[in-house]
């Protein structure tokens, strides 16, 4: 664990030693905040003390902790994300550090040759402005400036930048209640009837493959026994557990306890890192009872590389389910269904894996008896308090 000797002389200053021996002077400069001023060797003990003083003599007098301190100047931002972010994200980050890493050069890429000093808020509210014409959603607009604003941050921990200018942008308003997309009764039954007319014809052609084979002596393929492919069980158990795509692509048959009846989720491909255990219906356990037998040789339960995007599109046309039906919302299908249900938004949200109420709220609207029968009840008591007085 780290150890820690502070300065006997001035309160505040640090030396702070790493496991792995790696040693720094930072300043604590208010509770849960420390810049690092630099590590052991650059500088001497009576450097570091000294710049301790000005970063705390900066505070007194209401300046950023490292005014005039010159902090790496000419750092770019490419150089600060490659030798500094990057590694920090791996460590830190490891499920969603290449899809952060994507984002930032899809985003920011013409930014990386400035400096970190050079990213100004004016720079950022042009950028977002550029975002908006081009046709960017506010929630798309939102991630990427939060996106930078990481960097950014994890910059000024680290002693590299006097302070984040993303802070101070205006962020998008973006509507934290929207309308869900859900499969009406029709549809789903379409989407059903669909997945079950793929899985005969699928398993037709193998029989007539295998015939034409074994006349010729060629060796058989194996029989599709229950289903096509690995589209039908994946769209089955998303309908019936709410998992999402790479919760549902990282799963494996040791998360699968098909005695119990339970699914696990592990916390490396949650969203929000933390496990949960999703118990299965009759359905989703006689599916994937079935799709084990089929296929055993796998570990995963679903081995596929990328997604289900082909399959899925083709899968929609043959259902003549016209608007946009992502596969996502078959996460909020089971979502809406359970809400419609009766069921508490508690449990919804337990069974979601979401870390508040607030992103489980959106489906609240799709329960209206319970604001009826409140509403009723406010008309009772009216109808009652007018007979009295009478």
């Amino acid at each position: 664990r780290p150890f820690e000797i502070g300065d006997r002389d001035l309160r505040g200053f640090i030396l702070r030693i790493q496991p792995s021996g790696a040693r720094s002077y930072v300043v604590q400069i208010g509770r849960g905040r420390r810049v690092t001023i630099g590590p052991v060797g650059h500088l001497t003990p009576t450097e570091a003390r000294e710049r301790a003083e000005k970063v705390l003599g900066n505070l007194a007098h209401g300046l950023p902790p490292l005014a005039g301190l010159d902090p790496d100047e000419k750092l770019s931002l490419k150089e600060f994300i490659e030798t500094k972010y990057k590694p920090w994200l791996e460590v830190n980050r490891p499920r969603t550090s290449a899809y952060t890493l994507g984002r930032l050069k899809r985003c920011f890429q013409s930014w990386y040759v400035w400096k970190l000093s050079e990213i100004t808020t004016e720079t950022v509210e042009d950028w977002k402005v550029d975002r908006f014409r081009e046709g960017c959603t506010p929630s798309t607009v939102l991630r990427d400036i939060a996106t930078l604003s990481a960097v950014l941050t994890r910059a000024v921990k680290m002693g590299k930048l006097e302070d984040n200018p993303v802070r101070r942008v205006d962020k998008p308003k973006i509507d934290r209640r929207p309308q869900v997309r859900y499969l009406d009764t029709d549809e789903e039954t379409r989407l059903r009837e669909a997945l079950v007319r793929r899985d005969q014809k699928a398993q037709k052609m193998r029989k007539s493959a295998n015939r034409w084979r074994r006349k010729r002596r060629k060796e058989v393929l194996a029989d599709l026994t229950y289903f096509a492919d690995h589209l039908t069980p994946a769209v089955l158990i998303s309908l019936n557990t709410g998992l999402r795509r790479g919760e549902l692509l990282a799963l494996s048959w040791k998360d699968v306890n098909l005695h119990e009846g339970i699914l696990t989720v592990r916390s490396h491909s949650a969203k929000t890192g933390d496990t949960r255990h999703v118990p299965l219906n009759g359905e989703a356990l006689e599916t994937l009872q079935r799709w084990r037998k089929q296929n055993s040789r796998h570990e995963r339960v679903f081995p596929v590389t990328t997604s289900f995007k082909t399959a899925w599109s083709t899968l929609l046309g043959e259902a003549k389910i016209a608007t946009r039906f992502r596969w996502h919302d078959l996460r909020h299908h089971f979502a809406s269904r359970l809400v419609q249900a009766g069921v508490p938004l508690n449990t919804v949200r337990e069974l979601l894996g979401h870390g508040s109420m607030a992103m489980t709220i959106r489906y609240a609207h799709l329960a209206p008896d319970q604001k009826r029968e409140a509403v009723d009840k406010l008309a009772r008591i009216l109808t009652t308090t007018q007979a009295i007085k009478q």
